[in-house]
């Protein structure tokens, strides 16, 4: 197949290749086997418009999809070549950061399996969030180019003019085949600015925040810690919300609409509030095209729905009125126009307050949907944080847990694991989801968990080389492998992990020593102005210095931070984890979606009673999954009463104040920044807004039964066997499904 392919159009043998030449044939074979697909068609289309698309490499993705994975595996294996070497040579695309992005990513792979007409748009990030470099225990950063002259990019030859308030930009449009499986294809769609210039990135990631017409699609994501910053976030999000509708009108025209009855053609979702200044842009679009202010209203509140990630309030964006002003006064004046028609409706509801702009509120009164993604986050939307919307619009709010594609997350991902529920259940869990119930049945078999053991040993030993060859990283097969692995942020309490790693080390230097080796493995990226971040990476990266010139220590605990956390190292990090960190404060997680993608992939959940943790627990049952900690209402309603003090917990508890203390003793300071580490002590100690100290004694004591439990290996495989049959509920194939039943109406 692709050996003729090679032979037809170069005349060479496929052996006679070399391995960039054969990865150059292999995407452009691939590409031509998507475009024979064709694509998706309907009268009405989705856009799925938002700042991140995190889809890491499409090669292998793209060949399972195709249903040619295998042929072409077995002809490269014929030449001598395998199909990971030559994966190795694709860049992976710097298109996103975290949940958001992969998220994303599984609902464009979802949309297209199901045959769904639905494109995402979004930005063609030259240099993505950034790569992710540690220099004496510390992050720094630098540019994450991905574009090469062969990618999966194509030309469209098609832009737009976006008008600013001084200055017009021209971009021009990129599409990436998305595929489904065993369906036709969506597309991606990229829009990049005319005359962006990777040039004038100086020292790390920094640059001219004012050069716009230069910098707009360098970075995802600017550093918007000065009004500099702050102004480029604002210039990025229209150029990205601008170039989608005007591709949306064009599109709709051109399949027959009037306009009057765009949203019959068109349907828009609105991914977090980065993409919510699409709803003033439609409007500004229809006006000019002579529909009256009010109908244009109308028109736009029919066909957009917007999806609420988080009840951070940073991703709660709210922007100063004067920068709408300066970068885009236009659509300044349609806001105003649009908050003056839902003045007064609901108490701090309003659009403009304190001449800031709240997007949220935007999105909220002109959509026709809102909806969280997990069953508590959408009770806490309805109940606490939307309140006041809720009561003005409780027809609107709805609720669509995430889900994953297991395509990528299981296929790809863990292929042995894969073989076994093939060979014991068929190929129907592939495109059905809720087929790998039928794994559940082998709950007891002795041979089916003596088979999940062998494949957690080969995933483990497959992670230990590719860390022993990307970093020098040292792994033990045989240790449990306790893995926390997401954005590093407080709410996410990657701090409460570090403190536990305190305590066990203690324990060992006081000779109370574990049964069994552990390996606390820790992956994420911290955006380069939150300090308090990168300083709790710093605390990890100095634990792990530490244990590692300990002679005794060294010997029963290994602390591990992986650099440069992505799609590709999570392949292979997740099939390979025991324990699944999920120790978010509890209230603060919207879903989670690294969670579904753990449990798919056999290993057991510690964690509280947040986002997805919920779902995730009702499915497996309590004796599957290890719950801890302050439940959502009791953390809300502490917060309401302002009465959190850890001051107090870690004065009154001794081993408490004993681990929080080691964060400044001696050997620490001798490893690691004094600033650095004091600052995030004081923090803990003084506000702890996240409450770290709150859940520290219940997480110690539910992750040691945890590890204890580990050691009864038949059971723990049993555990592992119901997180992976009852992982069914989490397919993004699920979602998709019900976000087209009860929203897009394709």
């Amino acid at each position: 197949m692709f050996a003729e392919y090679v032979k037809k159009t170069s005349g060479r043998e496929l052996s006679d290749l070399s391995h960039k030449e054969i990865y150059g044939n292999l995407l452009k074979f691939t590409g031509e086997k998507l475009n024979e697909r064709g694509l998706n068609t309907g009268k009405k289309k989705l856009y799925y418009v938002s700042a991140e698309f995190l889809i890491g490499k499409l090669l292998s993705a793209n060949l399972i999809n195709l249903g040619i994975y295998d042929i072409v595996d077995n002809e490269l294996k014929s030449a001598g070549v395998s199909l990971a070497e030559i994966e190795s040579l694709e860049p992976e695309p710097s298109l996103g950061n975290g949940g958001l992005g992969r998220l994303a990513a599984c609902f464009m792979d979802s949309a297209a399996t199901l045959g769904l007409p639905a494109d995402g748009v979004g930005l063609c990030y030259h240099c993505g969030l950034f790569r992710q470099k540690f220099k004496k225990n510390k992050q720094t950063e630098e540019p994450d180019y991905w574009i090469e002259d062969e990618s999966w990019l194509i030309p469209t030859g098609k832009g737009y003019s976006v008008k600013y308030g001084k200055f017009t930009l021209q971009s021009e449009l990129y599409d990436v085949a998305v595929s489904g499986y065993g369906s036709d294809c969506n597309r991606l769609r990229l829009f990049d600015v005319k005359g962006v210039d990777e040039n004038i990135i100086k020292e790390g990631i920094n640059f001219d925040k004012t050069e716009v017409d230069e910098n707009l699609t360098l970075f995802l994501y600017p550093d918007d810690s000065d009004d500099k910053g702050k102004k480029l976030r604002v210039y990025q999000q229209y150029f990205m919300v601008s170039n989608a509708a005007q591709l949306i009108i064009d599109e709709a025209i051109a399949n027959g609409s009037d306009l009057n009855n765009l949203p019959d053609f068109a349907v828009v979702q609105i991914n977090d509030t980065h993409p919510a200044m699409i709803i003033p842009e439609l409007v500004r679009i229809l006006t000019s095209k002579g529909i009256g202010f009010e109908k244009a209203v109308e028109t736009v509140q029919k066909m957009c729905a917007y999806t609420n990630h988080t009840i951070l309030a940073e991703a709660l964006e709210k922007w100063p009125v004067r920068y709408l002003e300066e970068a885009v006064p236009e659509i300044m004046d349609i806001i105003r126009k649009m908050d003056s028609l839902i003045k007064g409706k609901g108490e701090n509801t309003d659009i403009i307050q304190n001449d800031t702009v709240h997007m949220a509120h935007l999105a909220i009164h002109f959509s026709f949907s809102v909806n969280g993604v997990a069953a508590l986050h959408t009770e806490i939307l309805k109940n606490v944080e939307l309140k006041n919307f809720y009561d003005l619009y409780p027809d609107r709010f709805n609720n669509k847990t995430n889900g994953i594609t297991f395509r990528r997350w299981l296929i790809q991902a863990n292929p042995d694991l894969t073989e076994l529920i093939r060979r014991l259940t068929g190929d129907g869990f592939i495109s059905e989801a809720d087929r790998l119930k039928e794994f559940a049945m082998y709950e007891n078999d002795t041979d089916v968990l003596s088979a999940l053991m062998h494949i957690k040993r080969k995933n483990k030993l497959r992670l230990k080389e590719f860390l022993m060859a990307k970093e020098g990283i040292v792994l033990r097969e045989d240790s449990i492998f306790d893995v926390q692995a997401k954005r590093l942020h407080e709410y996410k309490r990657q701090q409460l992990n570090a403190l536990y790693i305190i305590k066990k080390y203690l324990d060992i230097k006081s000779g109370k020593l574990p049964k069994r080796h552990l390996t606390f493995i820790f992956a994420a990226k911290a955006a380069p102005a939150y300090t308090l971040a990168k300083d709790i990476i710093h605390l990890i990266l100095c634990l792990s210095e530490l244990i590692k010139s300990d002679p005794v220590a060294r010997e029963h605990m290994t602390v591990v931070m992986i650099e440069n956390y992505n799609v590709s190292v999570a392949e292979k990090l997740i099939p390979a984890c025991d324990i699944s960190e999920q120790i978010s404060l509890a209230s603060k997680e919207a879903s989670g979606t690294g969670n579904m993608k753990f449990m798919l992939n056999g290993a057991v959940t510690l964690g509280t009673s947040d986002g997805a943790n919920v779902e995730i627990a009702r499915e497996v049952g309590n004796n599957n999954i290890y719950i801890f900690g302050k439940s959502a209402d009791e953390v809300i309603a502490l917060y309401k009463s302002g009465r959190y003090n850890p001051r107090a917990i870690y004065s009154g508890n001794p081993y408490i104040k004993k681990a929080v203390d080691f964060i400044t003793d001696t050997k620490m300071l001798s490893i690691g920044d004094s600033t650095s580490l004091r600052r995030l002590q004081s923090e803990i100690i003084t506000k702890d807004w996240f409450m770290t100290l709150l859940d520290f004694e219940d997480y110690v004591k539910v992750k040691d039964k945890a590890i204890d439990d580990y050691e009864n290996r038949a059971d723990w495989a049993r555990k592992t066997l119901v997180n992976i049959s009852k992982a069914r509920y989490f397919s993004s194939d699920r979602t998709v499904s019900e976000y087209n039943k009860d929203i897009w109406k394709l």
